[in-house]
Formats: structure tokens, sequence, C-alpha cells
């Protein structure tokens, strides 16, 4: 498939050790480490190309541009997008989905009108539709899940009314590693004439997205999820809904012309990238996607599926354990608790061994409601983990085990 210990090479920080242990690191879902290639990009642009883009005639800002654009496109092939007018550079998936939220709530929804999320959402697809609700007087409709952590589409179906004005639903769990059917959850919102935004901060590491064949109308996601730079990501809009959309912000390089009785806005994507933009970070975020490109997303999925499999054998084999999450499609996460072991305690003790996990709500509290639970430990991969390191967390959690 691909030779692991090559990509291990690409990551320098899976070689050092934490508490004299060798580095186990199974946070992915929180964010992935970086190739030396991402990093070596934003050191190589500050040193030979740092200017501020589309407003300079001289030679290094429109070196910069170029750069930056081109980054663009990267990321429209990436996804499959039409065009590069649909290729929206925020600061990550939460502001990605706050600026839909916000500049589709003024400019389409009313007081009474819906939104339909998931029990499974991130709270930054939770509280954006929230202080809308609280400003504008919008419901929340909320799709509930079955015990193995699958939406329930009959009742998805269900929850459509004439005033149901727009989808937000995730990809993939960050709690219970769901692969939800989003093409078939596009397909029900599209048959009432409702567009759907797609969060796919926790599917854009890990499968292969192709915006046109979903025919999401907004797809989202963050640079560091998919091995690149932190605070940069990315919002896809259909151009046509981008053109009903007003500005999210105002400022410098979103207008066209600017007078005191009146302001014109730029056209597509800069109507919505109000001053300066992160262009070091887009070139390092190109640079993260031809990363995994050229390993190939299929490759990465089927390595990671074999992964997840081997992981949930094991980890059943626990005595004691339980498992959140065994949807039938289900991506590179298991959240999970052994016997009364708080996670808080677990995760420590693990740290104490070199693994990192992640502890909590993971930012999802009304699924652990749903649970009946007040929070996980979770184990979440990338193309870099091996079955060694599989075998390491289970040894860890064993031996912790025993010590309760």
């Amino acid at each position: 498939m691909y030779d692991i210990s090559k990509i291990r090479e690409d990551f320098p920080i899976l070689s050092r050790t934490v508490y004299g242990k060798p580095l186990v690191y199974l946070d992915n879902g929180a964010t992935t480490q970086k190739p030396r290639c991402v990093v070596e990009s934003i050191t190589d642009e500050y040193y030979s190309v740092n200017a501020n883009v589309h407003r300079g005639v001289h030679f290094l800002s429109q070196q910069a541009t170029n750069l930056h654009e081109a980054s663009r496109e990267t990321v429209r092939k990436f996804i499959n997008a039409r065009s590069t007018s649909e290729i929206v550079f925020t600061r990550g998936t939460t502001e990605s989905i706050n600026l839909v939220a916000s500049t589709f709530a003024d400019s389409q929804m009313q007081a009474g009108d819906e939104v339909i999320v998931s029990v499974m959402e991130h709270h930054s697809n939770i509280v954006s539709w929230q202080l809308q609700a609280a400003r504008k007087g919008i419901v929340l409709k909320v799709i509930p899940m079955n015990d193995r952590g699958e939406l329930l589409l009959d009742e998805y179906e269900k929850l459509f009314s004439p005033r149901t004005r727009i989808v937000s639903v995730t990809h993939v769990s960050n709690v219970l590693g769901t692969v939800n059917p989003v093409d078939k959850l596009i397909e029900i919102a599209h048959a009432h004439n409702v567009p759907v935004l797609i969060d796919g901060a926790q599917s854009i590491p890990h499968l292969p997205v192709d915006v046109q064949k979903l025919d999401a109308d907004f797809y989202v996601f963050s640079g560091h999820k998919v091995y690149g730079p932190t605070g940069i990501g990315v919002l896809y809009g259909k151009e046509t809904w981008l053109d009903k959309l007003p500005p999210y912000q105002g400022g410098g390089e979103m207008i066209k012309n600017v007078s005191f009785e009146k302001t014109t806005f730029n056209e597509l994507p800069f109507k919505f990238e109000a001053g300066t933009p992160d262009y070091i970070g887009s070139t390092a975020l190109a640079k993260a996607l031809d990363y995994v490109s050229a390993i190939g997303m299929e490759n990465i999925e089927a390595y990671e599926h074999e992964l997840t499999s081997y992981a949930m054998e094991r980890l059943k084999a626990i005595p004691g354990m339980r498992i959140f999450g065994e949807a039938e499609q289900k991506g590179a996460v298991i959240s999970f608790l052994v016997g009364n072991i708080h996670h808080f305690d677990m995760g420590t003790l693990l740290d104490r061994l070199g693994i990192a996990v992640r502890t909590g709500h993971h930012c999802a509290e009304p699924l652990m409601h749903r649970l009946g639970i007040e929070g996980t430990v979770r184990a979440s991969f990338a193309l870099y983990n091996t079955k060694e390191e599989i075998d390491t967390l289970v040894a860890g959690i064993e031996r912790v085990v025993k010590m309760f």
C-alpha cells in the first residue's frame, strides 16, 4: 500500500520520547502532525517570498500572490470544486461554519425558520446556529441516531417542513467515527429544495472527497486536521449560493469601491476574505494536500480501515471495555471506557506511558448526553500510525486496568 517506515521519517516529532517512552501519538482527531515539506514551506516563504498579496506591483508581492492563488487551485482540485471562485480561505472549520450560519441566517431566514443538525455534531456546528437562533428566532431540529451511532434516515426525513431552510451535518463524527451517508442526506434535502452544509473536518484527512459528486452546497474543513498548519481552513460553496450571501466581515480586499455613501463588494471568492489572508498558511496547506495526494487518498483510507479494524478487535478483548460507535461505516476514531475507570484517569496514566489520547466530551456534549456518559477516551488514527502502536495502546490500557 505504502511504506509506513518511510512515511514516518517525514514526521520528525514521531521519533521523540515522552517521559522516557517512545511517543505513540493517537490524538489525530484533534490535530495531525506535520510532514517536513509543510514546515519547510512555511520557513521558505517567510525567508524568500514574504509580501502582502493582491496589493503590490513589486516582484515579491506578485510572487506571493501567485503562490496563494495556486494554493486555491490545489484546494479546488483536491475536492473537485467546479471553480476557484467557490474556494474561500478561512481560519478553519469553525469560522467556515460561523460564516455560513451568520450570512445564511441574515439573508435567507426569518423567525420560525428551521435548520436541521444531528445529535452527533461538534459544538461548532451547534453553537453557531444557536447564536443565530437567539438573534433571529430560528429553530434547531435534531436528527436522532441508533445505539450503534448511525443516523436514522427515516426520522431525518420527517424533520422537514415548509419552514426548513438548511441542513448542517457532520461527514464523520469526531467521537463515534461514524461515516454518515451524506450523499443520501443531501439527496433527501434537495428533494425538499433545502441546501446542505457538510462539516468535513474529520473526513478530509481520511476519505476522498468530491463535492460535485456529493452535490454539497457547502463543505468546510480545517488545514491542521489534514497535516497542514493551524489557522487556515476552507469554505467550499456553490457559486450560486455564495453569490446570494452577504459579506461576513468588512475591510480591505473584500471591496470593489468604497465611498462614505456606498460600498460595492468584490467578486467571489474575495467577497468573503476581508483583510490580509494567511498566504503563508495557504501555501503550506497546499503542500499538505499535495503530500496526501501523492500517497493517494484511497490508499490512506484503506490503510486506516485496516488499522482501525485491528484496533477494534484488540480493544474488544479487554475485559470491561465499552466502545462507543460501531456503525457499519466507521472512520479512524475509537472512543471507549473501561469498567468504572474515569476517562481522565485513563488518559493521564496512558500519557505517562508515552501514549497520547484525548479525554473528555470532545466538544460534543449533546452526544454524551445521548450516550448517557460524561466523556470518553478517544484514540484517533492517521496515515503514519502502526499496528505496533495499537499493541502499545492495548498493553497500556491493560496496565492501567491492573492498577485499578
